[in-house]
């Protein structure tokens, strides 16, 4: 796991990119050792808030020193970061977590798939599969992303990196229904996944996974406090014991985000 540290990140930009969602872009001094799956935590100003509050990060421009982060007001945190202009100072720890173990989709049919805010880390994991070189690159990269409706963000980014397929609850844009559906409807090719979206997403991958005999990695989304593994407010039941606290549930923030779908018990 990459070593974190706490810093003053500088505003390169920020836009709106949907409806509540905006793409932010920071320089971090540690924007080199990212690996895709990887998160930071942010810190408000308000003092009332101590917590940082932890946003994926979706891409990574190592030659800058930039690490871009697309994430959903929801809150008073997110909402502050929402007001921030280029040149502003932010404080971030970071890099945390553990990432996706890209090294697993050698020679594979690799499939990405994002449901809602989980589809953001998707895209660095997408670039980073897509550039492998040689026995190390996969076979195929492809990315499944899930919306509500036609709103989406970052699925033309995706269509750079992999064949894309979308889905939509509405029917709007692409499969109607969910990540899952299209899997189906179009048979993507799969010997791996890469996931991360809300817990009845994953479930289902988990199951859709198992069925097929298809390695899955997924990323869970949870509330989380202090993003480094001493509060255990971020908790998800294993079938292994945990070292830390001796029974069979692990810390999302620092044991994750990212799990062999079969250590997880779901």
């Amino acid at each position: 796991m990459s070593k974190k540290m706490k810093c003053e990140a500088k505003v390169q930009s920020q836009e709106l990119l949907a409806d509540g969602i905006y793409d932010l872009r920071l320089q971090v001094p540690f924007a080199g050792d990212v690996v895709p799956g990887q998160f930071v935590g942010v810190f408000p100003l308000n003092k009332a808030t101590l917590l940082p509050r932890p946003i994926s990060i979706c891409e990574v421009d190592r030659e800058n020193s930039v690490i871009r982060l697309v994430y959903r007001v929801v809150g008073s945190g997110t909402a502050e970061f929402a007001l921030y202009q280029p040149g502003d100072y932010m404080l971030v720890l970071g890099p945390l977590g553990n990432g996706f173990p890209l090294e697993a989709a050698a020679g594979k049919r690799a499939v990405v798939i994002g449901g809602g805010i989980g589809v953001p880390p998707l895209l660095e994991t997408a670039k980073r599969l897509s550039a492998m070189k040689g026995s190390k690159a996969p076979e195929k990269v492809s990315a499944v992303m899930g919306y509500r409706n036609s709103d989406t963000f970052l699925d033309d980014e995706f269509a750079n990196f992999s064949e894309l397929y979308v889905a939509t609850e509405d029917g709007s844009l692409g499969t109607k229904g969910n990540v899952i559906d299209a899997m189906k409807e179009q048979n993507v090719p799969c010997d791996v996944i890469f996931a991360c979206g809300p817990m009845p997403m994953l479930k289902g991958i988990k199951a859709y996974a198992a069925e097929n005999g298809i390695k899955a990695y997924l990323s869970l989304e949870e509330r989380m406090a202090c993003g480094v593994g001493a509060c255990l407010g971020c908790i998800c039941k294993t079938k292994n014991v945990d070292e830390h606290s001796h029974v069979k549930n692990a810390r999302i923030c620092t044991d994750g985000p990212v799990f062999d779908a079969d250590d997880l018990d779901m």
